[in-house]
């Protein structure tokens, strides 16, 4: 097992769980709700074991992504700042009626975030971690990773993070 990998997958599940939302008729709020109940529990029980597993490690051994400017200070920030732009989206949603506008325009605004994060994260942080990190040490962060995921299966309360606090907390 492998981090890098396991997030990967973890991305197209997100992205095919999206696309299921699309492809419910919208006067079906029952199964709307179900879906969206199960993408926003992935969504941040993911995000969370990023920020406990993931983004630690690559703030102590990534050195930046190849052919960017920025550091794993500044990676591990912008990632912060989507995580807390998906959970600002998933707040909008569910603070309206599964169907309506309103509540497809929080869906949008998660989708959007975590599509912008999903490309980022692959392009530059996971790229880094590959890099810089043994396999021994990615094989280890993914199981911590997976069993966080497996005993929170059912949610976490969202908890927004300050993303320059987190860096210093973790370096």
């Amino acid at each position: 097992m492998d981090i890098t990998e396991l997030i990967l997958f973890q991305h197209h599940e997100q992205r095919r769980q999206f696309a299921l939302l699309d492809e419910v008729p919208p006067d079906d709020t029952d199964t709307l709700a179900g879906l969206w109940r199960r993408l926003s529990v992935l969504l941040e029980v993911h995000a969370e074991a990023e920020e406990r597993y993931f983004y630690p490690e690559l703030l102590r051994l990534g050195h930046g992504a190849p052919g960017s400017e920025d550091g794993p200070e500044e990676e591990t920030e912008d990632a912060i700042k989507d995580h807390n732009e998906i959970r600002d989206g998933i707040r909008k949603a569910d603070a309206h009626p599964v169907g309506s506008e309103a509540w497809w325009e929080g869906v949008r605004e998660a989708r959007e975030a975590n599509s912008d994060h999903m490309a980022e994260e692959e392009r530059e942080d996971l790229a880094d971690f590959r890099r810089h990190a043994d396999l021994q040490t990615r094989h280890d962060i993914a199981v911590k990773f997976i069993a966080y995921e497996a005993a929170h299966w059912s949610g976490i309360k969202p908890v927004d993070k300050d993303p320059e606090e987190y860096v210093a907390r973790n370096t």
